[in-house]
């Protein structure tokens, strides 16, 4: 018998019912049908910042960021 499943992460899921016996072993041989690439959009984000370093940042940019944005007053 040949089943599709998908992997959750933690256990083999069926893609559609199958009729086996409860409470019976079995013996499973795993062959993707393809490797599917995990969807990382946070390091696409990271390998497109890498793209545009920023060397000329001020050192209080994060404290401040109100002025460099926005053009308001510096908090002291």
């Amino acid at each position: 018998m040949t089943v599709k499943v998908h992997f959750d992460g933690k256990v083999l899921v069926p893609e559609e019912p199958i009729d086996l016996p409860l409470n019976c072993t079995f013996e499973v041989q795993v062959k993707p049908l393809e490797i599917v690439q995990p969807d990382k959009p946070l390091l696409k984000l990271v390998e497109l910042a890498r793209k545009f370093p920023v060397t000329d940042a001020p050192a209080d940019g994060a404290a401040q960021h109100d002025h460099y944005l926005y053009g308001a007053p510096k908090r002291p």
